[in-house]
């Protein structure tokens, strides 16, 4: 029999009548003679809950307790679905993560999975049929026996890894939306379902603005080649849509040039002007944003006639635009600057599609529809599939909607 990881999100076992509809689809797998894995997260807000619990019991809180708490809404949720499933004679017992073992390291409310050991789940498919219903989001760090958590968005991880110990066919991931779309449907309401999207596509979007999947959940499918299914857990589990499938490039016939457009709001922009055109300026500039943990993504650097001065452009997220900009100005004596500018009210417009390899011109198209409609490009970066542009945050919606509509993504396939 094929195994299969079924990985269902908060807002599908918000609640336990949501519970019980999670049963149904987990029932239907297992009657059509699968050997089943679930992974669930915490019911919808529980988590929010219990991380305000550990806030106001202490400010500054011991982040290995605030681990073993926050874990716990994730436990709760594979003992109810567990129970619910027995409720409907199938056979299921729930798992918390350091029983599979998921091992991590001890990077608590940030680990990464270092290994996951699936032996004796699947020694139990075999004797007893028994469906493993796995608690997502943590693990163990073996050496101090602590329960470790993965950050927001670890159960998709947790699903995706414990798909490729088990050697799963596939790990379809349960959510509030039937799969991956050309673009966000409320803004562009013809935004039509992919039926295949590759890893690479895939993990840009998800990095790029779209809220479908984890980035580091799609870096584990594609490094272990899990084919990844997108699907909605609000389907009738009787007869479920297909969903989007993730998977190799060569399992996509026909390879559109574009195959996306997502796009972020949380970001910010910072401007240094009349920075000295010198070697280690630039070193001087990013090495403190890197060790305070401030991602840095575009940069534009434009040296001036005399050759002397520079200006550097970058951007990082909307969330750290504070603190960014105050530790470049605690630094201006020794990077050297004439002046300080940002904006906190940009949005960063990716299109993404491995067409883009054998394509020219597919990013000068962009700009020229961008510019015939007012939109004002402030910086720009491309890669091998993708390509994004900054713009002011007020004509998001159409930048996106003549992005969308330039590439022929609103036209049935």
């Amino acid at each position: 029999m094929s195994r299969l990881v079924l990985k269902f999100g908060g807002t599908s076992v918000a609640n336990v009548e949501r519970i019980r509809n999670v049963a149904r689809h987990v029932k239907r797998e297992v009657d059509a003679g699968h050997d089943v894995a679930v992974v669930v997260s915490a019911m919808s807000g529980k988590t929010n809950e219990l991380v305000e619990w550990c806030r106001e019991a202490a400010p500054m809180h011991d982040a290995r307790e605030y681990d073993a708490v926050v874990a716990s809404g994730e436990i709760v949720t594979a003992g109810l679905l567990a129970i619910a499933l027995q409720e409907l004679g199938v056979q299921a017992r729930s798992w918390q993560g350091w029983q599979v073992p998921v091992l991590t390291s001890d990077a608590h409310g940030s680990a990464r999975i270092e290994a996951v050991d699936g032996a004796e789940i699947v020694k139990r498919f075999k004797e007893r049929q028994e469906v493993a219903v796995v608690a997502g989001f943590q693990g163990l760090h073996a050496p101090t026996g602590r329960v470790t958590t993965l950050g927001r968005g670890g159960s998709d991880t947790s699903a995706v890894a414990l798909a490729a110990a088990i050697g799963a066919e596939r790990c379809d991931i349960y959510t509030d939306v039937d799969g991956v779309y050309t673009t966000d449907p409320r803004v562009v309401a013809k935004a039509r379902r992919l039926d295949r999207v590759s890893y690479e596509e895939m993990l840009e979007m998800a990095s790029l603005g779209a809220k479908v999947l984890q980035v580091r959940s799609v870096e584990v499918a594609m490094a272990h080649r899990v084919r990844t299914y997108v699907r909605s857990s609000f389907d009738d589990p009787a007869d479920p849509s297909p969903g989007t499938l993730i998977c190799d490039e060569d399992e996509i016939m026909e390879k559109q040039v574009v195959t996306g457009i997502a796009f972020s709001r949380d970001e910010a922009q910072i401007t240094l002007r009349g920075v000295a055109d010198k070697p280690g300026v630039a070193a001087a500039i990013f090495m403190p944003l890197a060790e305070a943990g401030i991602n840095v993504d575009m940069i534009i650097q434009v040296v001036s006639d005399d050759a002397s001065t520079t200006d550097i452009t970058f951007t990082v997220p909307g969330g750290d635009y504070s603190r960014a900009r105050k530790i470049i100005e605690d630094r201006g004596a020794s990077i050297g600057y004439r002046s300080l500018q940002g904006a906190n009210d940009v949005v960063k417009i990716s299109a993404i599609g491995i067409g883009m390899r054998s394509h020219a011109g597919v990013a000068a198209r962009a700009f020229k529809a961008l510019a015939e409609k007012g939109v004002n490009i402030r910086a720009i970066t491309t890669s091998e599939i993708k390509f994004s542009v900054l713009i002011d945050a007020t004509y998001t919606e159409l930048a996106v909607r003549t992005l969308h509509s330039l590439y022929g993504l609103d036209k049935a396939a």
